[in-house]
Order: structure tokens, then C-alpha cells, then sequence
């Protein structure tokens, strides 16, 4: 039986910091890897997710998907043998109150767009 391929990895987070980096087996999954980094998030940063639907994984320009392994989900191409893997790490801001306008008039701010 062949040992079982371990990768390592490290979760960058929107503030230039990291997590990690740890050793994973190969057969983990995208959604497995996002738990260990709600798990592991420090909390007195500002917007901590709270679950797996509020981040996204980036590696080499690509949003991994949660059904993926981790084998699946790597970037032969932009790897170097050995090395560690560089994940980026994505949060979804905290949703507005839905009746409120500010959320709106942002996002035309945002857009360069004057709000209604």
C-alpha cells in the first residue's frame, strides 16, 4: 500500500497575513480545508466568517470548488515540487439589512454611478 500523499498548505488572509502553513492529505476537500480555516481564524480580526459560504479559496487564479479534493484542485504549473501551497483566501462582507438603502447607494459608488 502506498503512503498516502500529504500537501502542504498555507491560507493567505485579505489582510497579508497566514495560516499555517499545515500538512493535508491529498484526499481532503475544498469544504474540509475551509472549516479548519473558520476553525482557525483569528477572531479579533475584523470580518471573520463564520461559515464555509462566506469565503472563497483561490490558488493559481481559480476558485476551488468545496466538492474538489485537494489533488483535484491543484495548479501543477504554478508549483514548485516540494513547496508550499499558497491558498487565498476570500470574505464575503457581511450582508446589509435588506431594508436598507445603503447597500444600494454603495454599490453605485462603488460603480461611479450617482444613486437614485
Amino acid at each position: 500500500m502506498a503512503a498516502e500523499e500529504l500537501i502542504e498548505v498555507k491560507f493567505r488572509l485579505p489582510d497579508g497575513s497566514d495560516i499555517g502553513p499545515s500538512k493535508y492529505s491529498s484526499t481532503t476537500t475544498v469544504a474540509d480545508l475551509k472549516e479548519k480555516i473558520v476553525s482557525l481564524w483569528p477572531h479579533e480580526r475584523d470580518n471573520v466568517p463564520k461559515t464555509v459560504n462566506d469565503m472563497k479559496l483561490i490558488h493559481a487564479g481559480k476558485i476551488l470548488e468545496n466538492n474538489k479534493t485537494l489533488a483535484e484542485s491543484r495548479s501543477l504549473v504554478s508549483e514548485i515540487p516540494g513547496g508550499v501551497i499558497v491558498m487565498h483566501v476570500v470574505v464575503r462582507p457581511p450582508m446589509a439589512d435588506k431594508n436598507s438603502d445603503v447597500c444600494l447607494c454603495r454599490s453605485h459608488e462603488l460603480f461611479g454611478q450617482a444613486a437614485a
